[in-house]
């Protein structure tokens, strides 16, 4: 896996990666930035939520489960002086599907966690990681 990183101006920073997408980060206004994209860690959290997504979604339709939506909502608190790593983060799934099964959500959520989430398998090895979910039915 590669990614470039190319500082743009100010504090905004152009990441290309080598699946050929491209994305802009920069710092808040007070930091010298003009607040024109996600801040690198925003995206280290988007991308673990993604991760952990992701999962799930095939995790569950590899088990014949009619899943229609998922949505992953994250929140986190880091350390107050630098590094100023993820010390919690929690992440909320909203499953959304037809007739899905309790104990196979509860199966797909801890799989991703445990075996197949390499952000938040990484993430957790400095940071306290909690989850739940909802079944939501449609």
């Amino acid at each position: 896996m590669e990614c470039r990183v190319k500082w743009v101006d100010g504090m905004s920073f152009l990441a290309e990666t080598g699946s050929g997408h491209a994305f802009v980060m920069d710092g808040a206004p007070e930091g010298g930035g003009r607040n024109i994209g996600p801040r690198p860690m925003e995206t280290v959290l988007a991308g673990t939520g993604g991760c952990s997504a992701y999962d799930v979604v095939a995790i569950l339709k590899k088990s014949g489960q009619d899943i229609r939506d998922c949505e992953v909502r994250l929140t986190a608190e880091r350390a107050e002086t630098d590094p100023k790593i993820f010390t919690r983060i929690h992440m909320h799934f909203v499953v959304t599907g037809k007739d899905l099964k309790q104990s196979m959500v509860e199966n797909a959520i801890k799989l991703s966690h445990n075996k197949y989430c390499s952000a938040s398998i990484m993430l957790g090895k400095m940071a306290q990681i909690t989850h739940d979910y909802e079944i939501v039915t449609g």
